[in-house]
């Protein structure tokens, strides 16, 4: 489900000192908002933004927005300000012997989306993010083939942890949200099923393979259903269904590839009946759901029961033998809705998808948007310190500071930048928490 039709996808230390800590950051797996040179970013959902009613409440997640940094001569040492809320008592826990199912939140398409990972973690009490799930740019069929200085960064954070699971949002077409007619689509759709595309796809299957994650999570032709995108499926659906089956032959044709395959359509109709676009359980290892809050005015009950919404999802999947997965969900027309976050996340453990991954900027996420205090709260405090234990630590115990150390101001958290820089900078380098 589009949360906008056409939408603008935005997924949108300096000098001396800074340098060395960004290096630093990096090293350790905390790729920090450092200012890293990007190339044109993928576009990832971002419907028009909305603007806050009100300053954010005690209640009021973290974020991670910068504050305006002056043209000339920027404080050497700015680190990016979260915002800080009490410490939760947790809502739900896991129970006895069941694992976490696993989950992300996206945060940026680029580098700064792996950066913000830990800091998020972090929000929620140390809670582990296992999902990592960023777009390739669908501008050309140069980005859609993967530039390796684009999905380095990514393969990197995925190749720490064994558990962990890098999903990646796939065109089918370049131009891919240009407003493409639907006669132009439907020509493009058939000369995909004839083959003509199929190179670049195996440049992509490559190049994961290169960077050591050959089980990459493909969730190809995204909410194929709608209007938005150049591969949208309506147009012409047997050609769209043929055209998918040569993609994800092409990427299996690559030796080692253990890719699985992500049907993803929007939530409900949309312009077509997502099922017309199925493509086969021989080509389909997933089949998720982008499920946001709205239209304006439905309740939750009514997104489970309507036409090809939460329930039919979840029955077509059982009938074809599949498990499930929600690459894209949060808040929508709706606006600060706990009882829908409520309810997602209850969804979600009853029915266990493989992953689920929270759209995290406004006007859908609970951390980087300020402008949700409510469901914020009702995330933060069902997810705080949650691990694979049947009983969690609510509060972290305090360590105590080494004997000849400053310990830390109460309002900042200590980076771990390794000793022989934070011997040069005279200290441990933190995150602030009173910018809100």
């Amino acid at each position: 489900m589009a949360p906008q039709h056409r939408r603008a996808k935005v997924r949108r230390l300096t000098l001396g000192a800074a340098a060395v800590a960004a290096s630093a950051a990096l090293a350790s797996g905390l790729v920090a908002e450092v200012g890293v040179a990007q190339a044109a970013e993928p576009r990832a959902p971002a419907p028009t933004p909305v603007t806050p009613a009100a300053t954010p409440s005690a209640l009021a997640p973290a974020a991670v927005a910068q504050p305006p940094v002056p043209a000339a001569t920027p404080s050497a040492l700015t680190p990016p300000a979260v915002a800080q809320v009490p410490a939760p008592t947790p809502a739900t826990t896991a129970a006895a012997g069941e694992g976490i199912p696993a989950f992300g939140v996206f945060l940026k398409s680029d580098a700064r989306g792996v950066a913000r990972m830990p800091l998020f973690s972090h929000w929620l009490g140390g809670t582990e993010l296992r999902v990592g799930h960023t777009y390739l740019p669908g501008h050309r069929w140069r980005d859609i083939e993967g530039a390796a200085d684009f999905l380095d960064v990514w393969a990197h954070w995925r190749n720490k942890k064994s558990d962990r699971m890098l999903v990646l949002n796939v065109p089918m077409q370049e131009r891919n949200e240009e407003g493409v007619s639907d006669d132009e689509v439907r020509q493009l759709l058939r000369r995909g099923a004839a083959g003509e595309f199929d190179h670049h796809f195996r440049v992509l299957a490559e190049r994961l393979m290169k960077l050591n994650v050959p089980d990459t999570v493909i969730v190809l032709g995204w909410e194929m259903n709608g209007t938005t995108y150049t591969h949208r499926c309506g147009p012409d659906p047997e050609a769209w269904k043929k055209y998918w089956n040569r993609i994800v032959a092409t990427m299996r044709s690559v030796p080692g590839q253990k890719f699985r395959f992500d049907f993803t359509p929007s939530r409900g109709q949309d312009a077509v009946p997502w099922t017309k676009c199925y493509p086969g359980d021989d080509t389909v290892d997933v089949i998720g759901m982008d499920s946001y809050d709205q239209p304006n005015g439905m309740s939750f009950d009514q997104q489970v029961k309507e036409p090809y919404g939460l329930q039919h999802h979840v029955d077509f999947a059982k009938a074809h033998g599949k498990p499930i997965s929600y690459p894209e969900w949060g808040l929508f027309r709706n606006g600060d809705n706990p009882e829908y976050m409520r309810r997602m996340l209850a969804w979600m453990d009853e029915y266990r998808p493989l992953y689920n991954t929270l759209t995290d900027y406004c006007p859908h996420g609970v951390w980087q948007c300020g402008a949700n205090p409510k469901s914020s709260h009702l995330y933060r405090s069902t997810l705080f310190g949650r691990t694979d234990q049947a009983a969690p630590p609510l509060t972290p115990t305090p360590q105590p500071t080494p004997p000849g150390t400053t310990p830390p101001p109460a309002d900042c958290t200590p980076l771990d930048l390794g000793s022989w820089v934070e011997e040069w900078l005279g200290g441990k380098l933190c995150l602030r928490f009173d910018w809100w």
